[in-house]
């Protein structure tokens, strides 16, 4: 039996009204980022009935510092019985022993979707991004060009563990036996990567074309498929769900479940409580 996931992301609960229910038959709820920028908006997913797995996207960061935001987020979450993933890897053993591993990282921007010619474009284009954000890293204020140099750092870390596999006890979620988790393992039956930022320019919302700020919300991540079984991401504000083909003959499901700004009717059609098989 396939692992079922609830996900949901780009909820802006600092704006928007909305209220989260778990979806029946769910097995793991994945918070792909842009929830709630205040935070605050997360003591609404404490006590869920199943684990939470949550990749904060680049609005959980507005008007911080980077350095410090991430360990307070991660705090703030763990009170919450929440896990976080930026750079981390977790693994789910479910009641047939069969095992996900989730690799969880914000992956910010790197403007190369378009090519080295239209990088310098792509990155003036994110400079109204940055200003909306108001973060800052080492004091600095977080600009494009730092915005980039997170997202390389993001890049080779997922680049490495898919690289090279993985062999590591299953951790426990709050609530969790041991007998349940499984103990440690051998290996795993799928690879599941997490990230905010869209993965490939298949996932661009098609209202808006291409276009140089495209390269803020989309990277081309293709290239890293070939090691995932799935790859779920939000930002974008629009829902996609296709297959990548991987060179071994398989693909690669790539999931957007965003629910995006009702206001501008990003939310229509919307299941929030949508199941999908990994």
């Amino acid at each position: 039996m396939l692992m079922r996931l609830q996900i949901l992301s780009d909820l802006h609960l600092e704006t928007e009204v909305f209220e989260p229910e778990p979806a029946p038959g769910a097995d793991l709820l994945v918070l792909a980022g842009d929830i709630d920028s205040s935070w605050q908006g997360y003591a609404r997913f404490a006590g869920w009935p199943v684990p939470v797995l949550v990749v904060p996207g680049n609005h959980e960061f507005d008007r911080r510092e980077l350095r410090t935001a991430l360990p307070a987020f991660r705090d703030h979450c763990a009170h919450l019985g929440l896990q976080v993933l930026e750079r981390d890897e977790w693994v789910y053993t479910d009641k047939q022993g069969r095992c996900v591993r989730f690799l969880g990282t914000v992956r910010w921007s790197d403007f190369e979707v378009f090519g080295p010619a239209l990088q310098a474009k792509a990155i003036k284009a994110a400079g109204y991004f940055q200003k909306v954000m108001q973060a800052t890293y080492d004091g600095r204020v977080f600009d494009a060009a730092a915005v980039r140099k997170e997202a390389l750092a993001c890049r080779a870390w997922l680049k490495a563990q898919l690289d090279a596999g993985a062999a590591a006890p299953a951790p426990l979620w709050p609530g969790q036996s041991g007998a349940d988790a499984g103990g440690h393992r051998t290996g795993v039956d799928a690879t599941v990567v997490i990230t905010h930022f869209a993965p490939s320019l298949r996932s661009a919302d098609p209202r808006y074309g291409q276009q140089p700020t495209t390269a803020s919300f989309c990277n081309s991540d293709e290239e890293l498929m070939r090691f995932a079984d799935g790859w779920i991401h939000g930002h974008v504000h629009w829902r996609s769900d296709y297959r990548w083909p991987r060179p071994d003959g398989g693909s690669t499901r790539v999931i957007c479940q965003a629910r995006g700004l009702p206001r501008k009717g990003e939310s229509e059609g919307f299941d929030p409580l949508r199941l999908f098989k990994v």
